[in-house]
């Protein structure tokens, strides 16, 4: 049976000049195709302003590592995060309709009503809960020790 090598360091990105690497110089290498347009497409003080504009972008998008992730990653996630809902809601009992040429009055009262919300547990039941996974259910709850209490 032959043997295979497996690379060792597939999260490394792969180092062409020294410590830079192929994403870099590829970002390094747009933004001076850029500059040189911009040189020689507008005056110098509308230049020095691209410049900046254009040199600290690249600058930010190669270098700047935020959680240890590449600078793009962080900004593609953080977009991703704002267009999406920050509510998430799971319905159990969607239904789907058909469409069909008429509704019941009860069918769009169902669309358009939100489900109702879940009971909300108050403080002193969930230190109850607390207690019966705390204890590993040695504790039952106050109303179960007063039910055992009578007998």
């Amino acid at each position: 049976m032959d043997q295979i090598t497996v690379p060792q360091f597939i999260e490394n990105e792969d180092r062409i000049l020294g410590p830079i690497t192929v994403r870099q110089f590829v970002i390094i290498l747009v933004a001076c195709a850029l500059l040189f347009v911009a040189y020689k497409t507008t005056d110098l003080t509308a230049f020095i302003f691209v410049a900046i504009l254009v040199g600290g972008c690249a600058g930010v998008l190669g270098f700047v590592r935020i959680n240890g992730q590449p600078f793009h990653f962080f900004l593609l996630n953080t977009l991703r995060t704002a267009s999406r809902p920050t509510l998430r809601v799971w319905r159990k009992d969607v239904r789907r309709v058909i469409h069909t040429a008429k509704e019941t009055k009860e069918e769009k009262a169902l669309k358009e009503t939100p489900p109702p919300l879940p009971p909300r547990v108050s403080g002193h039941r969930l230190a109850d809960l607390a207690l019966i996974v705390d204890t590993g259910g040695a504790y039952m709850g106050e109303a179960k020790e007063k039910e055992t209490e009578l007998f």
